[in-house]
């Protein structure tokens, strides 16, 4: 996939706005702001469905973002990069719920070690989901144990990375007579590449701009 472009003219979130006590306040009082991207062109004649996401922002030396690389057998998403998250159950009061639920399925997180600071806008995918993306505190000492039927591996990015557009890159791509536009943030830990790239690079560009408003 051809790189268009890198936003390095743009300002990175200052490392002062990423403390936890900055994001509660960002979420308590939030500013007026567009998300960039609400919704992909859709690719799928699926109905609509709605699922959640959970935005993890795990409390270390310095503040790291959990992400997950999705089992290569699953039907929709295989073998990619994401947020844990998933499909709306009817018993779920809130997408708050939903994600938090989906978490503790997914990767073994209890709410006992998330604090919830808000939501953002809704993202809907090409696949016709819509996304409530909510963005959590979690506590340093979670204990986490990946389901290996959806879960590949689970891995940290440092929030500072993601927020910073140098690490932004603007792809775009013809497929079936439609032109089709998208972020990714590759990002390499080691001898390891994980390429972080459609509705997950949507958020956290959404994320961006939240935090930048």
């Amino acid at each position: 996939m051809a790189v268009l472009g890198v936003d390095t003219h743009l300002p990175a979130v200052p490392a002062t706005a990423q403390t936890p006590d900055a994001l509660r306040q960002r979420f308590a009082m939030p500013p007026l702001w567009q998300p960039e991207i609400q919704s992909e062109k859709s690719f799928s004649a699926r109905p609509p469905a709605h699922a959640s996401v959970l935005l993890p922002i795990v409390l270390r030396d310095q503040p790291m973002v959990l992400l997950t690389e999705r089992t290569a057998h699953l039907s929709t998403h295989s073998g990619q990069v994401a947020f844990p998250g998933g499909r709306a159950d009817p018993q779920d009061p809130n997408p708050e719920a939903t994600a938090l639920r989906e978490a503790h399925e997914e990767v073994g997180l209890d709410a006992r070690f998330v604090q919830v600071l808000g939501t953002l806008p809704t993202y809907v995918t090409g696949s016709s989901f819509i996304i409530s993306p909510v963005v959590a505190l979690v506590q340093s000492d979670c204990v986490l144990r990946p389901n290996p039927c959806e879960v590949a591996e689970i891995f940290e990015v440092p929030l500072a990375f993601l927020l910073n557009p140098a690490h932004h890159q603007r792809h775009a791509l013809e497929w079936q007579g439609v032109r089709r536009e998208w972020f990714s943030m590759p990002y390499q830990r080691g001898a390891k590449n994980y390429f972080i790239w459609g509705a997950t690079a949507g958020i956290l560009r959404n994320f961006y701009r939240f935090m930048r408003a």
